[in-house]
């Protein structure tokens, strides 16, 4: 069974309904929702009513109607008689809806207006043809309801449904599990779904468990509900039409995540490569520290019809993945030697053995871009790491290990200090960076968040080439790694003062690059691949 595409579409008195109907049927929708609940208000409506019928009448594509009570989010306050008339109304029209969506707690309210609800629709004691289907469904705004099972045990009871429908918010990667489980074991066409940000993979990934439909918006501010993509970032972004029950599972481990461009990079990757995969944000909190990051992969490992294939990983979980690595004993782990030197690591795969590759894809891919703008004997050049993050420990570990002579500028000397000793390699010194440095260097690596657009400081820089003398070798170049903007402040200036530039936007690149192999193998993109799409993906954010 194909998964549908829903594009659910809020009617008022003043709304273009149809024409974004219209619109979701151009994009790829195969059905569109309906939301009533704001232009019909209840007895006496008969203007909002017939508003209704006249959007039912005029789809362009096979409609569900909903009138969605307050008690679940929706906009209708009055009297369930009058709704359920509606629905009556509405099933017996000439060319009807394909459904009816009814909350559950509506339905069982009462066996008189139980037996009114099946006046409208078909079911297995009535059945009429081209009568609408029974949508029975249960939101939870909040979180996933405490007595979730009971509810699956009530719809379940009903015969009269065509359709199950069970939808709360995510609030983590684990609640959509849950929601696949539940699509697993269903007995009749369901729909499981997460909302939030945290739901996103739920939404995704409908089409690998036999999800009836998935929701997507016609265009941006328009969703229904939160965290629903549109339709074609469902279909472009996430490559929604080839997800089938064999497609390997990708993430991105996080805390943000839902502003990366991996997910168009990675994802667009696996499209080039013919290779069944889909990549996904997977937001673990980072409040949820080494505990919550241990349990969410582990299980995510441990769901085995899940088909999880591999990560990338970003802050704040990259020591967090190399502390599960070293302690679990549940599988075999690999931990390559860049992540041996750095500390940390951003790449997870899961291979065909069920060993998991533990890799640092940062480290080798800064070397690699200092060495095109220095050249490959390293040896003798000076660098200087500013900050003392995890980048930052990944550009000293790889650049001092690579030969060059390697000061870390650190505004907390003893943070700096503590890093380099872990390091390990008598090529490393620490200085303290009070915003105002005059040293020389051969290469300038930012590893700091200033100019990150929506970082602490978007407009501001850790040097400024124009003030600076040129390096002792005569070409000083700056490597910032931040990415958004593509041009920050930074490049921006070194570019103006002469200086050889490398972008945050090269390293992503590199980076991705490298972890593509590791997911597809031979047949991964070419960097020069990687570059461009990545440029593309940060274009598009402007």
């Amino acid at each position: 069974m194909t998964t549908l595409i829903c594009a659910p579409i809020m009617v008022d008195e003043t709304s273009s309904a149809l024409e974004r109907a219209a619109r979701a049927r151009e994009l790829g929708a195969h059905i569109v929702e309906f939301r009533v609940d704001q232009v019909f208000s209840g007895a006496g409506d008969t203007s909002g009513a017939e508003r209704v019928m006249f959007h039912v009448e005029r789809s362009p594509l096979p409609c569900i109607v909903t009138c969605r009570s307050a008690h679940e989010g929706g906009a209708y306050d009055g009297d369930d008689d009058a709704r359920i008339a509606l629905y009556e109304k509405l099933g017996t029209m000439g060319n009807p809806p394909k459904y009816l969506d009814l909350e559950l707690s509506t339905y069982l309210r009462s066996a008189n207006l139980r037996q009114k609800v099946h006046l409208a629709i078909d079911h297995p004691n009535k059945s009429r043809e081209h009568a609408p289907g029974l949508i029975l469904s249960v939101h939870d705004f909040e979180g996933r309801p405490k007595d979730l099972f009971k509810k699956l045990q009530e719809l379940r009871a009903q015969k009269a449904a065509t359709i199950h429908k069970i939808v709360f918010r995510a609030r983590s990667v684990r609640d959509n599990l849950e929601l696949f489980e539940i699509l697993l074991d269903r007995d009749r066409p369901t729909i499981a779904l997460g909302m939030g940000e945290d739901g996103l993979m739920s939404r995704v990934l409908a089409p690998k468990f036999g999800g009836f439909l998935t929701f997507a918006s016609v265009e941006y501010g328009k969703e229904t509900a939160p965290g629903q993509p549109t339709i074609r970032e469902l279909r472009e972004t996430y490559r929604f039409d080839s997800i089938g029950k064999r497609t390997k599972v990708y993430g991105l481990f996080g805390d943000p995540v839902g502003h990366s461009i991996g997910p168009e990079v990675h994802n667009a990757a696996f499209e080039a490569a013919g290779h069944d995969g889909v990549y996904l944000p997977m937001r673990i909190a980072k409040e949820a520290a080494y505990e919550g990051f241990k349990a969410t992969v582990l299980e995510l490992l441990g769901a085995t019809w899940l088909d999880f294939a591999g990560a990338s990983v970003t802050i704040p979980h990259k020591g967090h993945l190399v502390q599960l690595a070293e302690a679990d004993t549940t599988r075999t782990w690999v931990i390559d030697e860049a992540v041996r030197l750095c500390g940390a690591a951003n790449t997870m795969t899961v291979r065909d053995d069920g060993s998991v590759l533990v890799m640092n894809t940062d480290m080798p891919a800064i070397v690699a871009l200092v060495r095109a703008q220095l050249g490959d004997d390293l040896g003798g050049a000076h660098v200087g790491v500013l900050g003392a993050g995890g980048v930052a420990r990944a550009a000293a570990a790889g650049l001092a290990h690579a030969g060059a002579r390697v000061t870390i500028f650190a505004r907390d000397v003893a943070k700096g200090e503590a890093m380099a000793k872990d390091i390990g390699l008598p090529n490393i010194a620490v200085r303290l960076w009070d915003g105002r440095l005059t040293a020389k260097s051969d290469c300038w690596v930012n590893a700091t968040p200033l100019g990150m657009a929506g970082g602490p400081g978007p407009s501001e820089m850790p040097i400024d080439p124009r003030e600076m003398e040129t390096d002792v070798g005569g070409k000083s170049v700056v490597f910032d790694t931040v990415y958004r903007p593509l041009a920050t402040p930074l490049v921006a200036a070194a570019r103006e003062a002469g200086w050889g530039v490398i972008d945050g936007a090269a390293l992503f690149a590199a980076q991705a690059a490298a972890q593509s192999r590791a997911w597809v193998g031979a047949g991964a993109p070419s960097s020069d691949f990687f570059a461009r799409i990545t440029h593309e993906a940060l274009a598009t954010l402007g």
